[in-house]
């Protein structure tokens, strides 16, 4: 059982977490949704879509300009307030690695913490569990955040992503985070070149047997771009390519850009794997 915020997801059903960039910045939408308006308008769009977690980001990944934890605050806090007044029922994410920003958007209404950069900030972990928020306890490979990976190598990449990601989530519960409130993450093209993410897809069955949900950020990134030779905006095939074969080896959640595509993806893949009935079975009936 999963357990984020007012929602209970069940052992089988795929949960889409839709991203809403709250920066002037971001690599695919290049500040779509820096302004409230277009930004609570994706909400509105993506919970129609099939989305059941709003993802909200105040600081791209990638290297810019500098965003102090104030500005980070600016930019997510009073919007994650907004959204929790539109939409009572979705599950609000906010995707930061400090625990001022963390204990801001919690008071504001937030009830999941989305560390991607793998417990840099320690204090995250308590500021969750203070709050009886869930956390995504991700695999960063030690990277610093916001920067990118230089000819980083592993002996067995699954293992450390097992190592680090376990210790995170273990230490999450201890801390008093509700352990149906923790996920995993391999954390793709964090720390890692595609190789890395690709075995990390490949072997992501290895994480689910762990009994952890695991969580996959896929949409769009370098990993994918790469394998295919595409640009950001021509890599939707690839992700939904991989969204399906994650879904296939027991991937929980999925952080999307494209919504509505991922729905239709993971419900095809939940009906041939026999936990969802067709929408209809007319075909040889009549």
């Amino acid at each position: 059982m999963l357990r984020l915020g007012n929602r209970e997801f069940g052992a089988y059903e795929p949960v889409i977490m839709a991203i809403v960039n709250r920066t002037p910045d971001s690599f695919y939408d290049q500040g779509a949704t820096f302004r409230d308006e277009p930004a609570l308008a994706r909400v509105e769009q993506a919970v129609a879509d099939g989305a059941a977690i709003i993802d909200i980001g105040g600081v791209k990944a990638g290297p810019g300009e500098e965003v102090t934890a104030e500005e980070e605050a600016r930019r997510t806090v009073g919007f994650v307030a907004e959204v929790r007044r539109r939409f009572p029922d979705v599950v609000i994410s906010v995707d930061t690695w400090r625990h001022e920003v963390g204990e801001a958007v919690c008071e504001a209404g937030a009830d999941l913490l989305n560390d991607a950069w793998g417990g840099v900030d320690p204090k995250l972990a308590e500021v969750a569990a203070r709050h009886g928020a869930g956390l995504v306890c991700t695999h960063a490979g030690g990277a610093e955040p916001r920067t990118r990976p230089h000819r980083v190598t592993y002996e067995d990449v699954m293992a450390d992503i097992l190592r680090v990601t376990c210790q995170l989530a273990e230490r999450a519960v201890a801390l008093g985070v509700r352990p149906d409130a923790v996920m995993i993450d391999p954390g793709h093209d964090f720390g890692k070149n595609t190789r890395h993410s690709l075995e990390a897809t490949r072997r992501l069955g290895e994480m689910a047997e762990t009994g952890w949900p695991v969580l996959v950020s896929l949409s769009n990134k370098d990993f994918v771009g790469e394998t295919l030779d595409r640009p950001v905006k021509e890599r939707v095939l690839g992700t939904l390519a991989t969204t399906a074969v994650s879904a296939w080896l027991g991937a929980r959640v999925y952080r999307v850009h494209e919504v509505a595509e991922t729905r239709q993806v993971l419900d095809m893949v939940a009906s041939i794997a026999g936990h969802r009935p067709p929408a209809v079975a007319r075909r040889g009936l009549a």
